[in-house]
């Protein structure tokens, strides 16, 4: 009996080894962050449809690990300015949905800005699927939005993290076969980097409704954030020992 327990135990140490093995930090500096991908990600170019109509330059990292499946879309708001600016031109005289104001911005694209977060969430709650929880969350002190569904059809879950930081979003998803542990890994993992590859740690909350548009300027930070070192890892390439855990609301839900 000792000898087995010796033999099991070896058994899992190896097969935890391998398991982080799997896992490695990916770093891309054009697009800000830092993350935990089961592999190299693919990258794809795609595109992104706001709130208001406007369609937006997008990235989508994803990778996959047996039956897991993991992404990562980055939305570039930064270009937004410009088309609200072209539709406004563009209204008829009088039509203030189309014009906008200087609280909403022309043809309205601060508010399309300022509602990313909750639209992004309302893609996920119209699918086939049961939402479990969904709650304001944080990773690295910038604010975002987490939610958890089960889908209806075959009970995979889906674990999704939504933040917006200088003016691009991001959405984190993953997703595991019924019975699979929970995808929270990947979450846990997000981190923030300038465009100079230095890990973003804020001293406070940022929220890019208010420091994104510039209503304010962002809290001060420090080099770091999540995963080992600032700048440790230049665009486009993977890290190994990325950080394991610690997100703030990560934690599976019943």
């Amino acid at each position: 009996m000792r000898t087995s327990a010796i033999v099991f135990a070896l058994v899992l140490s190896m097969s935890g080894s391998a398991f982080a093995q799997d896992w490695t930090e990916y770093q891309n500096n054009q697009d800000g962050f830092k993350i935990n991908f089961p592999g190299q990600p693919k990258v794809t170019e795609t595109t992104w449809k706001t709130q208001f109509d406007y369609t937006l330059p997008a990235r989508v990292y994803s990778a996959e690990r047996g039956r897991e499946r993991y992404s990562l879309t980055v939305v570039d708001y930064n270009g937004l300015e410009p088309q609200g600016v072209a539709r406004r031109k563009a209204c008829p005289p009088g039509a203030e949905p189309c014009i906008g104001s200087d609280l909403s911005g022309p043809g309205f694209w601060k508010h399309d800005v300022r509602g990313a977060l909750i639209y992004a969430s309302f893609k996920y709650i119209q699918r086939d699927a049961k939402v479990t929880h969904f709650l304001w969350s944080h990773e690295d002190l910038v604010e975002g939005l987490q939610l958890q569904l089960t889908n209806n059809a075959d009970q995979s879950r889906t674990f999704v993290y939504i933040s917006m930081h200088e003016m691009k979003l991001y959405v984190l998803e993953g997703t595991v076969p019924k019975g699979y542990p929970p995808p929270a890994l990947i979450q846990q993992s997000m981190g923030y980097v300038d465009k100079d590859g230095n890990g973003i740690r804020y001293q406070t909350i940022y929220s890019n409704e208010i420091y994104g548009l510039r209503d304010r300027e962002p809290p001060s930070h420090g080099g770091g954030g999540a995963g080992r070192g600032a700048g440790a890892g230049g665009q486009g390439q993977g890290r190994g020992g990325g950080r394991r855990g610690g997100g703030a609301g990560a934690a599976e839900q019943p």
